[in-house]
């Protein structure tokens, strides 16, 4: 490994850039999610823990830090769980509904990245994986760590 991937590698794993196809990326450059560290295109309406002063985003929060971005996802899971929505169909229907979305090809992709049928209910302890299929699919890219997605679960 050069010295320039080293330093690229430790600014990852420190949260301070985001890395595609082995470069730093500018996060003005990111999708909106990604750009927002709201990689769940959580829209507007609840007052979140963690969301910017500036709402630059007419439709979509914009949090702090991505972690927190991460945190009220896991939330929102929670809260389906009380509800009894739980498997990966379940959860992505609710989440992003046919009315704005592909929901079938959003719910295949996320129980292809988890390895389940779409049926499969799915236990807390999974939800960093679950959590970086949806910001893949809502992004195209999934860029965070897992240390990363899995502080903004503990923060939930």
């Amino acid at each position: 490994m050069d010295t320039g991937a080293k330093l690229t590698l430790l600014a990852l794993v420190a949260g301070g850039f985001l890395m595609f196809s082995n470069k730093t990326a500018r996060l003005a450059d990111q999708p909106r999610g990604i750009r927002n560290h709201n990689p769940g295109n959580i829209r507007h309406g609840d007052n979140w823990q963690g969301m910017a002063d500036n709402q630059r985003d007419p439709s979509f929060i914009t949090f702090i830090q991505p972690e927190y971005g991460i945190r009220a996802m896991a939330r929102i899971l929670k809260s389906y769980k009380r509800r009894g929505v739980d498997t990966v169909a379940e959860i992505i229907a609710t989440w992003a509904p046919p009315i704005e979305n592909d929901t079938h090809a959003y719910i295949n992709h996320v129980a292809h990245k988890l390895n389940v049928h779409p049926d499969t209910p799915i236990e807390q302890g999974r939800y960093p994986e679950l959590i970086a299929a949806i910001i893949h699919h809502e992004n195209g890219v999934q860029p965070y760590s897992y240390s990363v997605i899995s502080a903004g679960v503990a923060m939930a």
